[in-house]
Formats: C-alpha cells, structure tokens, sequence
C-alpha cells in the first residue's frame, strides 16, 4: 500500500472510530466538539494561516455540526456559525481582508434596517437579542465568510483538502446513524421524515449534510482517486452516505447533492477534449449505475416506502395534498408580510410573531428566501440579488473553478428548504467566490 493511500486510509478509519466512540460513550461527544475548537485554534496560529488553514478548520467545524448538535456535542446550539466567523477571522488576522468584496460590506448593510426595525417591533415577552441572533446568524455568517474567499486565489489541491475536511466529520456522522439505527425495516412505517434513522433528530438538516458528503465522496471518486484502492475506498463511503440520507426520507437535501453531482460532470463534459469525454462517458455510466444499485438496495430496505415518498405518496400509495408537506403555506404568509410591508419589511423575526397570532402557533420558516422578503423587504431583495449575481460574475473572469455553480447550488437549494438553520449552506456558498488555480500552493501564494 503506497504512503499516500495508508494515509487517506488512517484518516477515514480515525472518523469512522470518532462515530463509534460518540455512540458508544456518549461524552466523548463533548470531547470531540471542543477539541475540534482547541487544536483549530492551536493549527490556523501555529500555521499563521499560510496555506489558508482557517478555512480548512472552519470546513471541519461546518462538517461537524449536525453530528455535535444530534449528540449534544457543541460547546452552544449556534456554535458552528460562530466557529467558522472566529477562525476566518484569525485567518483575515493572518492574510488580510479580500479586496473589493464591496458587495458584501453592501450585504451587511443592507440588513440593519430590519435589525433596528426589530427591537421597536418584537414582542416584549420574546428576548429580543436572542431572537436576532438566531435569525441574523446565518446571514452574518455568509457574509463574513464571503468577505475572506472574495476573490482569494487558492491551488486546486487546496480546495480538494477543504472538501476533504468537510466531509471528514460526516463519516463519523453516517457511523454513528448506523449505529443508532441498525435495522431500519422495524422503525421505517410511513414515508413521513424519519427521526428514528436520522439519529432522532431533524431529519432535513441530516439529510443536507448526508446529501452535501455523499456529492464530495462523488465528486472524489471522479476526482481523486488516482489508485483502485481510493476509488473503491471513496466508492464505499459515498455508497453508505447515500443510503443514510435516503433513509432520512427527507428529500431536499439529497435532490440537492445529486443536482451537484449532475452540475460538476457537466462542467466537466464541456471543458473537456474528445479523450477526456470518452473518459467521462465511462464515469457518468459508473456513477449512474452506483446510484441506481444504491436506490434498488433502499427500496429493497424499505420496502418500496422510499419510491413513494419520493413520488409523494403516502405508505397505501395515495397521493399527498401537499408536496412540500405544508410549507408553501408559510411561504404565502411571508409573501403577504412582504406586501404588507414593502420597504423594510415586518421586522427580524416578526414573520413568526405574525404567524403565530394567525394560526396560534409560531411555525418557523423554512425558506430563506421568503423570509428575507417578509422580514427585510425590498432590502431583503437587493441582498439576494448581491448573492445570487456576485459569484456568477466572478466565473466569468475565473471559469476554472468546477465547483462554483455546485456550491452556488447547493446555498439556493438548501435555504429554499432548510433555511439557514446550519452553517453549511453560508459556508459553501463562501468557496464559490475562490479563484481555483491550478498548481501547487506555493506557486499561487507567489502570484497573490
């Protein structure tokens, strides 16, 4: 076995030991969620942040979240967003603001309006600081992660180890639902969202997570995998996390990382030359096969609930009322807030007192993007439009980049359904704003 496989190998079987131990030993989950703070802080100074260790922490810490979070293993509920703005600000410490991320600083801006708007309008029996918080944490994060990767050149290599380090901790994630779930067939009885197999806790947010590991052991198995023993290795993990987060049957977030992996082997198809094609034809007929056997295996688990919970049907095969199970409610409420209050919109968090005035009970959001209509207004729009056009205007100067318009992807879809309740999906959308060069580190540290 060569050096660099040994490695890899030490380094899949230590997380798949870090999932059992969490199980096992239930502390350890504490041990591990403030280690990974500790020996972050101690690797980003040690490395004064050369080779943008801060970013390859905070992929770690965003990895890491749902698992710390369904063992209570965070050092706070919103740690991880907190974590990733700490270290990328050591790493700005280090090698500085990015310049021009003008649109970003606008970002910011843009949402204080609806921030001073809250704390005249918010209820009193509500705490008006941690309502913010919970709300403006994510948005926070986004933009504070976007004004470190703006524009930031960054080796290709580079960019693989930070794909590396968040899919890490989502090994131990999918090792530990194994585990907590082994036989699947006595708890999967509806083709509702399942607790159960999602480590009984919120199977949307699982599924994200399992959905964003099993496009990165993908996109590794295209990608990096130079030997038989890499691929098959790569192959078996992404196999396992595909079939957990199916049997989240928690649908969003696994429709969201197949989207990735049909968007990184189209980039491919067209960048590459006729041999290159070939090649790929091969790979695309590989992959499709692996998912389908993954599916056939599922259903087979299941048996059969997973096809009619993606056709949305119920256990007796009759078709559901609603296909988003209720939310498009919510987001017609936010539509109306938004119209109610076009400028500066109801307020952060108001959408939910209104809510819950309405329909006596207060629902929170599921979409990010109705919210921010609701509560910010035409604000709001402006700073999803900054959002939305920045990174697709950076391709145009950098189209080297394979993974923009997966990561782009993955932010829109994932707070259309998920919101921004993770760091995930304002830490993704962050690397899309890389300018990915090919060579080694060294050589693109120079050019900066």
């Amino acid at each position: 076995m060569k050096k660099e496989e040994q490695s890899y190998l030490y380094l899949i079987l230590f997380h798949v030991a870090i999932g059992i131990m969490v199980y096992v030993l239930p502390f350890t989950a504490k041990l591990y969620g403030y280690s990974i703070f500790i020996l972050g802080i101690y690797f980003v100074i040690k490395t004064q942040n050369r080779n943008h260790q801060a970013l390859m922490v905070a992929a770690y810490i965003t990895g890491s979240e749902v698992l710390l979070r369904m063992t209570d293993g965070n050092i706070s509920y919103e740690f991880s967003k907190y974590g990733v703005m700490i270290f990328l600000f050591i790493g700005m410490y280090y090698s500085g603001l990015s310049k021009g991320a003008t649109p970003y600083w606008i970002f910011l801006l843009l949402l204080v309006p609806s921030i001073v708007l809250s704390t005249f309008v918010l209820n009193f029996d509500n705490n008006v600081r941690k309502t913010i918080a919970f709300y403006m944490s994510g948005p926070v994060c986004l933009a504070l992660a976007s004004l470190y990767t703006y524009r930031r050149k960054i080796a290709l290599e580079q960019m693989n180890s930070i794909l590396l380090s968040l899919g890490l901790p989502i090994i131990s994630c999918m090792v530990y639902l194994t585990l907590y779930t082994p036989n699947v067939r006595d708890v999967i009885t509806s083709t509702q969202s399942n607790f159960e197999t999602s480590g009984g806790y919120g199977p949307n947010q699982v599924a994200t997570f399992l959905g964003l590991g099993m496009f990165i052991f993908f996109s590794r198995v295209i990608l990096e995998s130079p030997t038989k023993f890499m691929l098959i290795t790569n192959l078996i993990i992404a196999f396992n996390v595909t079939y957990r987060g199916m049997l989240t049957f928690s649908r969003g977030g696994m429709i969201t990382g197949f989207m990735m992996i049909v968007l990184l082997l189209l980039f491919l198809y067209f960048k590459s030359n006729y041999r290159g094609k070939v090649k790929l034809n091969y790979i695309v007929v590989f992959v499709t096969l692996a998912l389908m056997a993954t599916w056939v295996y599922t259903s087979f688990q299941t048996g059969g609930l997973i096809d009619k919970r993606y056709a949305n049907q119920d256990a007796k095969g009759r078709v559901k009322s609603s296909q988003l199970t209720g939310r498009e409610d919510i987001a017609r409420d936010e539509l109306a807030i938004f119209f109610a209050n076009p400028i500066f919109g109801a307020g952060v968090g108001k959408g939910v007192e209104i809510r819950a005035q309405k329909i006596g009970d207060k629902v929170q959001s599921h979409d990010e993007i109705t919210r921010m209509l609701a509560e910010h207004g035409t604000l709001g729009i402006l700073g999803l439009l900054i959002l939305f056009f920045t990174p697709l205007v950076l391709y145009l100067e950098n189209k080297f980049n394979m993974f923009m318009l997966c990561f782009v992807a993955f932010w829109f879809l994932t707070i259309n359904h998920a919101a921004m309740r993770t760091a995930a999906p304002a830490f993704v959308y962050s690397l899309s704003l890389l300018n990915v060069q090919l060579g080694s580190p060294n050589r693109v540290k120079k050019e900066e």
